[in-house]
């Protein structure tokens, strides 16, 4: 619909779980549905049908492997299918079939080289083949052909210059 979904988010003392709307064609920010818990740092796609998948994060609790779908026609959150994993500062990339791929992230016992999809027809994860490279804070680029690009981030050894084909 053109309008901005910003959610979630570290105030001055708490994660949110407040979401808002930017319409860019009139500069005017609005109040949707809350999410329901507290969180920041999570990734969101926009799914084919038009939701929005918000999925991990950090929030009281530590990492989160909790997902959520916004819809914008009527501006509710519902929960769906957890990750095999909690994991925060990853990607979550919408491929050519419409399932969603999460690659990467911070979580429990470090940086993260394994990755998910999501079949957001069944609500359901699978976990995929892993990254090369554990990585949080990397891109995860769609090409033209359905392939996945993963680049940059940090690892372990610092800021990474490894690109790797998801496929």
């Amino acid at each position: 619909n053109g309008k901005v979904l910003v959610a979630g988010g570290y105030g001055n003392t708490d994660y949110l779980n407040t979401a808002e709307l930017y319409d860019p064609s009139t500069g005017i920010w609005t109040m949707t549905g809350s999410m329901s818990i507290p969180l920041y740092l999570q990734a969101a796609s926009v799914l084919g049908n038009g939701k929005i998948l918000s999925v991990g994060g950090y929030g009281d609790s530590g990492f989160l492997n909790s997902a959520e779908l916004y819809d914008p026609t009527t501006g509710v959150w519902t929960k769906t299918g957890n990750m095999s994993i909690g994991r925060y500062i990853h990607t979550a990339s919408v491929l050519t079939n419409g399932n969603v791929l999460v690659a990467g992230g911070d979580s429990f016992g470090g940086f993260l080289n394994s990755a998910e999809l999501y079949n957001p027809s069944l609500g359901v994860w699978t976990k995929s083949g892993n990254l090369s490279v554990s990585r949080y804070a990397h891109t995860a680029s769609i090409l033209s052909d359905g392939r996945v690009l993963v680049a940059g981030g940090q690892s372990n050894d610092g800021c990474l210059k490894q690109v790797e084909i998801y496929t």
